[in-house]
């Protein structure tokens, strides 16, 4: 009886996505995926953006599960982009940034200082951005590709970003690896 009450406590403290599969995740839990967990963050003085792990299987679950829900169909990601994750997700993760400033990318010298600005920091290693994804009208979500560098054993991993045509252009943001587990894998 015991062992029994204390496998339901650990079933019920687990997070609902290690808990049951994407599909019995409530709508609420997926917008909590996708904008408050630990592969999305809210960061920076007002106005806030949301700086998500796009490549984490928690993400791309509750993204695809949100379009199947949808009465009015999600945006589909830029093909361009679908096509490079099947040929380059073992060796790179992206950083997605929903953007609405699309034309601040052609400003003269605004890309050239975010692809310079944009590091990705593990422990005491430094990674430039090694392309990007400029958001478009099917798909308004600016995402910065970085080199798969992180480790389970890696305690953080810090993203400094420039982001041409947001109000505070210079924006950080921190992810802790422990807390990046999804059935007991690192998942970004």
């Amino acid at each position: 009886m015991r062992v029994a009450i204390a496998a339901l406590f650990l079933f019920l403290a687990q997070p609902f996505w290690e808990a049951r599969p994407p599909e019995r995740w409530t709508a609420k839990e997926i917008e909590e995926m996708r904008h408050d967990s630990p592969w999305a963050q809210r960061v920076g003085p007002d106005p806030q953006i949301v700086i998500y792990l796009a490549t984490a299987a928690p993400i791309e679950d509750a993204e695809a599960e949100a379009r199947v829900r949808a009465k009015n169909p999600l945006d589909e990601p830029d093909p361009d982009y679908l096509d490079f994750l099947r040929e380059n997700r073992d060796t790179r993760l992206v950083v997605a940034i929903p953007y609405s400033a699309k034309g601040a990318l052609a400003k003269p010298g605004e890309l050239h200082r975010m692809e310079d600005e944009s590091l990705m920091l593990v422990g005491h290693k430094t990674y430039k951005m090694v392309g990007h994804f400029p958001p478009t009208d099917g798909d308004p979500v600016l995402r910065l590709v970085f080199p798969r560098e992180v480790e389970a054993s890696d305690k953080t991993v810090v993203f400094r970003l420039y982001l041409p045509g947001v109000e505070f252009p210079d924006r950080e943001v921190e992810f802790r690896t422990k807390g990046l587990m999804y059935h007991g894998k690192l998942a970004m």
